[in-house]
């Protein structure tokens, strides 16, 4: 199979079959062999019904239905596991990423030999309230994964080699950077394609402040992950050590005063009322607790392996 597509999907009833006409006349136009992998992430509207009658029209059209509403990754994460197609490639259900880019992502992976692909919606239709802090996010993760040539992270149309989507785990709100999770996995060759953005033609946009603000979180544990996330122990160990020797040294401290003290028959201040008995006791139990957090991070430096287990209500 050439190209699988997969399209997470919430409350997009009304957009749903224009985009279904739109791929598959795309598909004919070009000879593709393909399949549509609709991914319904818990919608509340007609959305899986369409999907239903969908693959009635169109065979090669599937769905996947969450029983409730679990976020895009959830939704790409299971649709990656199901595609069977050479390159797939994900596109986002509101009209707004258009099918026509298809061939071009699909020549990019075969014949330029490109590992994944994003696209950059150099000409956008949004508002200012979502520009703004689309063009802040994106310098922010440049700079912290280290991908330059990357305008747009996010941008929900991307081609993807197949052996790219069977070695990335997506969980939480991760698709933002799928590009830097290719990267960490050992798949460098990555580009870019400016493609066409269209503005929204049905429904309402599902972007607020807090997918803003959960994206610098995300991207602040990526950051942490990638650098300790195998090796817990060399941030924790390593100031736990380092805390628990400065309070060893306030210890000594202590004890050398004090039998200076008692040798040369003096009145010294008690141990309670001397500065470094607070440094000591402090900096040893602290050091010790992130010596310890360092070597339980070790121990489940895997993650549950239930993670990215979701309650799919029914397949097509």
């Amino acid at each position: 199979m050439d190209i699988s597509v997969i399209v997470p999907l919430y409350n997009e009833a009304e957009s749903l079959p224009e985009l279904a006409a739109w791929i598959d006349r795309v598909m004919q136009e070009n000879n593709f062999t393909y399949e549509v992998i609709f991914c319904n992430d818990g919608s509340t509207d007609d959305s899986w019904k369409v999907i239903k009658d969908l693959h009635e029209k169109y065979p090669q059209m599937h769905g996947m239905a969450f029983r409730t509403n679990h976020g895009k990754s959830p939704a790409l994460h299971v649709g990656f596991g199901l595609a069977q197609g050479d390159v797939v490639i994900t596109m986002d259900a509101d009209l707004q990423d258009s099918p026509d880019e298809i061939p071009e992502l699909y020549r990019m992976i075969m014949q330029d030999g490109y590992d994944l692909v994003s696209g950059w919606k150099q000409k956008r239709y949004d508002p200012l309230s979502k520009t703004i802090p689309t063009k802040l996010f994106n310098a922010t993760v440049r700079k912290a994964s280290g991908i330059k040539n990357l305008h747009d992270f996010n941008c929900g149309l991307k081609a993807y080699r197949k052996e790219v989507v069977k070695h990335i785990e997506l969980y939480g709100d991760m698709h933002r950077y799928i590009p830097w999770l290719a990267k960490n996995a050992g798949f460098k060759k990555i580009g870019e394609k400016v493609v066409q953005h269209q503005a929204r033609k049905y429904g309402k946009t599902k972007f607020g402040l807090d997918r803003f603000v959960n994206g610098y979180l995300d991207l602040i544990a990526l950051w942490f992950l990638n650098r300790f996330g195998q090796k817990p122990m060399l941030i924790f160990g390593l100031w736990g050590s380092l805390i628990f020797f400065i309070g060893f040294v306030a210890v000594l401290c202590i004890v050398i005063n004090k039998i200076y003290i008692l040798h040369t028959a003096g009145h010294g201040t008690l141990i309670t009322d001397m500065p470094a008995f607070y440094i000591a006791l402090t900096s040893m139990l602290l050091g010790f607790q992130l010596f310890l957090a360092g070597f339980l991070g070790e121990l489940i430096s895997r993650s549950s392996q239930d993670r990215n287990k979701y309650d799919i209500a029914e397949t097509i």
